[in-house]
């Protein structure tokens, strides 16, 4: 029997501009993943809707929203700014952790392309606000190098092993990173994951990468996750 899934259409004010999200929850999600996706593309993304239909059946709810607006996204200089990519993605942690059905959830970041970037951004400007970050064919170096050994959150990098430059963007990225982590290169895969059987690679992934960092405590026997899900708390105390 299908599980009950809570739909709403959501609308986000950022700094004079309204963006728009697909907000969807299953009955009883572990968390929220906010996606971020890449240059030219939003919300309607068919291979971030796939990993997003992933991780729902996996009990994580999902948030797919646009970065910008129509007339913001014919500005190809305006796709590529990481800041204010990461500046509106914070405002949306923002909304997630105000928002009712939300609010009690931890919050996950699934970035592709420069949403990437954006994404580790965040985490690395919000510690105790990130549970996770996944990568699927991003730019995390586009995220600075100043910025990524900031990222305490563990970061899940995956890239198809066709992208032959962006594995060495992501290696790059990979050594400058302090926090738990993994490179996945996907063998055969290009850059976004068109072959049979590649993107559903990327969605088990990007699940079990989550399901491990968001669980709770008591439900979680590994130690170092679930002393990481305490600290945050024990942190703010000094």
């Amino acid at each position: 029997m299908a599980s009950m899934m809570d739909t709403e259409l959501v609308t986000i004010p950022c700094n004079g501009v309204k963006v728009e999200g697909m907000l969807e929850l299953p009955s009883d999600p572990v968390g929220i993943v906010l996606f971020a996706h890449g240059s030219g593309s939003s919300r309607l993304s068919p291979r971030n809707n796939y990993v997003a239909a992933a991780l729902r059946q996996s009990q994580i709810g999902t948030l797919l929203m646009d970065l910008l607006t129509l007339a913001e996204d014919e500005d190809e200089h305006l796709r590529f700014n990481i800041a204010l990519l990461a500046e509106r993605l914070g405002i949306a942690v923002d909304w997630l952790q105000k928002h009712g059905s939300t609010a009690s959830l931890p919050v996950a970041l699934f970035g592709a392309s420069t949403g990437a970037a954006a994404a580790l951004q965040v985490a690395a400007a919000r510690p105790d606000d990130i549970a996770a970050v996944v990568s699927r064919g991003g730019r995390p170096d586009l995220a600075g190098e100043a910025v990524l050994p900031k990222v305490i959150a563990p970061t899940l990098l995956i890239v198809g092993g066709f992208d032959l430059q962006v594995i060495d963007l992501n290696q790059a990225a990979f050594a400058a990173l302090r926090c738990e982590k993994h490179l996945e290169i996907v063998p055969e895969a290009g850059h976004l994951f068109e072959e049979p059987g590649k993107l559903a690679k990327v969605s088990a992934l990007a699940s079990a990468w989550f399901i491990r960092h968001m669980s709770s405590p008591e439900d979680d026997s590994a130690g170092p996750v679930k002393a990481r899900g305490v600290s945050r708390a024990e942190k703010r105390l000094g």
